[in-house]
């Protein structure tokens, strides 16, 4: 299930993000501030080019590129966003 950032209150959304930007392997040699990454993960989320998605098996929610995300998920989240 994907889940809409608005969706989120704001403090959960950026504790989130910034789980994500500071998990080790995430950086590929960015030199940039923690700020800058949560910035352009933002950016990608709004853009909808990253989602977040909970995944059951794990019981967690999960911040991933759209291409990682199963393709029937994205078919659901868009056919639910059209009404």
């Amino acid at each position: 299930m994907i889940i809409p950032p608005g969706r989120l209150s704001p403090e959960t959304l950026q504790r989130l993000i910034e789980d994500f930007v500071s998990r080790e392997g995430t950086d590929n040699g960015d030199d940039s501030t923690e700020a800058q990454k949560v910035a352009r993960v933002r950016a990608e989320l709004d853009a909808e080019s990253a989602v977040i998605y909970y995944d059951a098996e794990f019981s967690q929610c999960i911040l991933a590129a759209r291409n990682q995300v199963p393709p029937e998920m994205i078919r659901a989240w868009k056919e639910e966003q059209q009404g």
